[in-house]
């Protein structure tokens, strides 16, 4: 039987992409992974299994193109070791740093000590006077939160945050709610974010204690 001359044609389309596999080059293969990439599916890959692909990606051309043989293998193997030293750190690094937020949030504003308003004035201006800026200004404005709890212009809580005083100490002395919130914030900007303060924010911190004790009369005099 004598096949149509366009027979080998329509087997060939017929094939279509489960047709015999090609024989492709490096670039090639690049090129095609790359379509394979922008597929749908890939689209959903999350941020870890996108990282560990292309670290994977990475360490395999890096043994691929290791030249001299065994001693490039030593010095990929060396790459390898510290990448993977280098991820280790910064892990442990961000765990800490996590884990040393977490425990300041559950001790709030006051820590686990109990000191009084002037033992923490006093530390403050140790503090201040070493350059400790950022933990001179944590002790002021706990300074200022003990001063308030001691006066009964505020409850006594445990776990009070720095937020919260603010919050608290506003509605109260509403005049100063403002200069509690920019303290409030500093306070957060030294502990959390890690900033390292200043004397001017410091002296910001002071002067605020020094206007919230000198309130004292007019609070009595309301009273």
């Amino acid at each position: 039987m004598t096949l149509p001359a366009s027979a080998p044609a329509a087997a060939l389309a017929a094939l279509g992409p489960s047709g015999p596999p090609l024989d492709l080059g490096r670039d090639e293969a690049g090129q095609e992974a790359a379509k394979e990439l922008l597929r749908s599916g890939y689209q959903q890959e999350s941020l870890v299994d996108r990282l560990w692909r292309h670290l994977t990606q990475f360490l395999g051309d890096l043994f691929d193109s290791a030249p001299g043989g065994q001693a490039g293998g030593v010095v990929a193997l060396i790459v390898i070791v510290a990448v993977i030293v280098l991820l280790a750190a910064l892990l442990l690094w961000s765990l800490r740093r996590v884990s040393r937020s977490r425990r300041a949030v559950e001790e709030g504003l006051l820590g686990g000590g109990v000191r009084t308003a002037a033992e923490h004035r006093a530390e403050a201006e140790r503090l201040a006077a070493a350059g400790n800026w950022a933990e001179a200004i944590r002790e002021r404005l706990r300074a200022v939160a003990r001063d308030l709890e001691e006066r009964a212009v505020l409850t006594p809580m445990p776990g009070r945050t720095a937020v919260e005083l603010a919050a608290d100490a506003g509605r109260v002395l509403p005049a100063h709610a403002a200069a509690l919130t920019a303290a409030a914030r500093l306070f957060d900007d030294v502990t959390y974010g890690e900033a390292p303060g200043s004397r001017e924010g410091y002296a910001s911190v002071a002067e605020l204690d020094g206007r919230l004790a000198a309130a004292r009369v007019s609070l009595g005099a309301d009273a």
